[in-house]
């Protein structure tokens, strides 16, 4: 069935953050830099994987499709957000739309698949070290990867589908910088009660699950040094486990800090505040945290910065 078909509404206008006109060159030179240095560090990080033998092991085969994913994520929003910035075009068409919330919705939940996944490789890594690799094979690998991507692509695919039998009548204007599925929601004439059901089954699913997944894996793996404290198995953990644990706070930390805070019940900005979170601030971190806390990213890049300089001389 034909989107166009569904609607009277041609295209959309986005608001955008609500910066004052005289301070948006300012921010658009922020939010560039800041989408600059998420696309240079990630694939950064992909080319450091991709060429370092010693980074073929399955943790940084899961960080690379971190990387990769992460860079997606922004690319959806955030260069639309900048030309919005700057020409002051704030409308996006009907079929543009639906199709940035499409990849978003993907790539954010990838992004939470993916976390879970590389919890369960450091819980095997601590807890199992003899049988390691014998339990996270290349298959098993590619197997997981590749379920993430079934199940985001999926779940993102039933909201687009449901999202297009809808309705909307006059109403065109998005209180976000992209098109977000609760606010669609909220514009549309139609009945969403169907989809606010699936929301909520998805989010119990892909959200929940996967979370305690995580706590359940660090949970194990706190656990098992206990048993035989010492301060060399403390460092064991942090430095194996420390890149992820910050990546993951910074992650489930923005939605418990801005969902379960009795502070605001501005529900929109929470939930613009936490978008910016996850397209912006958290992928461009996510290469410096690696980055700086993992001795083994750090002497690839050192290596491959060497090589360079004696290349080029």
């Amino acid at each position: 069935m034909r989107w166009e078909n569904q609607s009277s509404v041609s295209e959309f206008l986005l608001l955008g953050l609500p910066i004052r006109p005289e301070q948006q060159g300012v921010f658009f030179a922020l939010f560039l830099g800041m989408y600059l240095t998420t696309v240079l560090g990630n694939l950064l990080i992909i080319l450091l994987i991709r060429l370092d033998s010693r980074l073929h092991t399955p943790m940084y085969f899961f960080l690379s499709y971190l990387a990769l994913t992460d860079v997606s994520l922004s690319s959806v929003t955030v260069p639309k957000m900048l030309m919005n910035m700057q020409t002051q075009n704030r409308s996006i068409s009907y079929q543009g739309c639906i199709s940035q919330m499409y990849f978003y919705l993907i790539f954010a939940c990838m992004d939470n698949l993916l976390l879970t996944v590389m919890a369960y490789d450091r819980y095997v890594a601590i807890c199992h070290p003899l049988h390691y690799t014998s339990i996270m094979r290349e298959e098993l690998c590619a197997l997981l990867v590749a379920g993430s991507w079934i199940l985001s692509c999926g779940s993102s695919l039933l909201h687009t589908l449901l999202l297009a039998q809808l309705s909307f009548c006059t109403d065109n204007i998005i209180s976000h910088f992209f098109c977000s599925l609760p606010i669609l929601l909220k514009l549309s004439c139609s009945d969403t009660s169907l989809n606010e059901l699936v929301i909520f089954i998805v989010a119990t699913a892909l959200g929940i699950f996967p979370l305690s997944a995580i706590l359940v894996s660090y949970g194990c793996i706190w656990a098992s040094i206990l048993r035989v404290p010492s301060t060399k198995g403390v460092y064991k953990v942090l430095s194996t486990c420390g890149s992820h644990l910050c990546v993951v706070s910074l992650f489930y930390g923005t939605i418990m800090a801005l969902y379960f805070s009795p502070s605001s019940n501005n529900s929109n900005g929470k939930e613009m505040t936490a978008s910016l979170m996850y397209t912006v601030v958290t992928p461009m971190l996510n290469p410096f945290i690696y980055s700086l806390r993992n001795r083994d990213m750090k002497l690839a890049l050192g290596i491959l910065f060497r090589s360079d300089i004696l290349y080029s001389n």
